[in-house]
């Protein structure tokens, strides 16, 4: 679906960037939000920045959308 290795999905894990949930077979399973996740990595990884800023990169970018929806919502209630 993204065009990635397992071995690339089980670093993300590894990396703590996204935790996938676990069928009763052992499979991981992933969610639409952490698919999404792990094809903004692979951007950012084919771009030459190495693993670890990019996830320091992926969670600063949800922390700043996050805050910017909050902002929204209190500006609407001014």
């Amino acid at each position: 679906m993204l065009g990635t290795t397992q071995a690339f999905l089980r670093s993300l894990d590894e990396a703590q960037l996204i935790t996938p949930q676990r069928s009763a077979g052992g499979h991981r399973r992933y969610s639409r939000y952490q698919l999404r996740i792990a094809a903004r990595a692979r951007e950012l990884i084919d771009h030459g920045t190495p693993l670890e800023a990019a996830c320091r990169i992926i969670t600063l970018e949800d922390q700043l959308s996050e805050a910017l929806e909050l902002n929204a919502k209190l500006a609407e209630e001014d």
